[in-house]
């Protein structure tokens, strides 16, 4: 896909394409690894947590994006689509907060924040280990956007919000929500609580994009839960949101279908069945996922907003059905 690169005003590269067509693979070559805390001893500081790393290999500065994995998920689940982001200009930081015991969400936020705050220290080793080439690919943690799917949708949301006790040293840019939900019914909300259930309520001063699930609210069985049940999932996240805020629902997809095709093991097993799936191939979720991200992030970290404006404008350009989209500007 033929492009140029948009310097922006703190000079982080975005590609900006010659269409609206974010959701094609983007123009960057990218490499990707997991760095695990204890083999990172030459560092300026050991990764608090385990992390999935995608970046650009191209010399420039480029925007960072903390990545979230959903409840009882594991970040290599989101390979594919973090590998569609990234080659549009992105670095991706994916954290793996527990591994099969999951925190309570008090503890979970907190160990996403100590992540944050070791970004300025330990971020740019694992770049230059990564991509080989001295300093030249180099992460902007001055546009460091949120973002995070289910339970850590919800925990991007949550230290957006500033509910962390540990306090986070870096300022975010923008906050992505993907089928954020914030518990399994209302009488079992995860703590601590997001939702007022007031509409514009949420404290956030930064954009927000919400995208949904249409049968993410939908039980796969008549005797299971719902993944992300209604009255705390992505509608009441979007209601809540200040502007500038964008909506968007992939109507005939379902709460897991942005994960890789098969995600292996224990969790994957568990993903693949508690959930009512799409029936469309999940490449289709996957890039109009990445594709609204990438076009969010060039609006409000790079200043173009061409691209989501025509998604809003013509939301048949994504892979899948997006209904309803809404966009309130600030």
């Amino acid at each position: 896909m033929a492009g140029t690169v948009l310097e922006s005003e703190k000079k982080s590269s975005i590609i900006i394409s010659n269409s609206t067509d974010v959701f094609e693979k983007g123009c960057f070559e990218i490499k990707s690894n997991f760095f695990e805390p204890r083999l990172v001893s030459w560092a300026t500081f050991s990764p608090p947590k385990q992390l999935f790393i995608v970046s650009p290999t191209k010399e420039g500065t480029y925007p960072v994006v903390l990545f979230f994995h959903g409840f009882l998920l594991e970040n290599k689940f989101y390979e594919d689509l973090l590998h569609h982001i990234s080659s549009h200009g992105l670095i991706l930081v994916a954290p793996q907060l527990y591994e099969l015991i999951p925190p309570s969400g008090p503890e979970e936020i907190e160990s996403a924040a100590e992540v944050i705050n070791w970004l300025e220290e330990g971020l740019q080793p694992l770049i230059n280990d990564l991509v080989n080439n001295n300093n030249k690919v180099v992460a902007d943690l001055t546009t460091v956007a949120l973002a995070g799917h289910s339970r850590g949708g919800k925990a991007a949301f949550a230290l957006a919000l500033g509910k962390s006790e540990v306090k986070c040293n870096l300022k975010f840019s923008v906050l992505v929500g993907v089928d954020p939900v914030e518990g399994s019914s209302m009488r079992n909300r995860t703590e601590p609580h997001i939702l007022t259930y007031v509409p514009r309520s949420l404290d956030l001063c930064i954009p927000v994009a919400v995208i949904g699930t249409g049968l993410g609210s939908e039980r796969r069985k008549p005797y299971m839960p719902a993944c992300a049940p209604d009255g705390l999932n992505h509608a009441e996240f979007f209601n809540e949101c200040k502007p500038p805020c964008a909506y968007f629902v992939a109507k005939d997809f379902g709460h897991m279908d942005m994960l890789v095709d098969r995600p292996g093991g224990i969790d994957g097993a568990i993903a693949n069945c508690m959930c009512k799936n799409g029936t469309s191939p999940r490449d289709l979720m996957r890039r109009s996922v990445g594709g609204i991200l990438v076009a969010f992030l060039r609006a409000y970290v790079g200043g173009d907003h061409k691209d989501l404006a025509a998604i809003v404008g013509d939301p048949t350009l994504a892979p899948t059905t997006l209904d309803p989209v809404n966009f309130v500007p600030a």
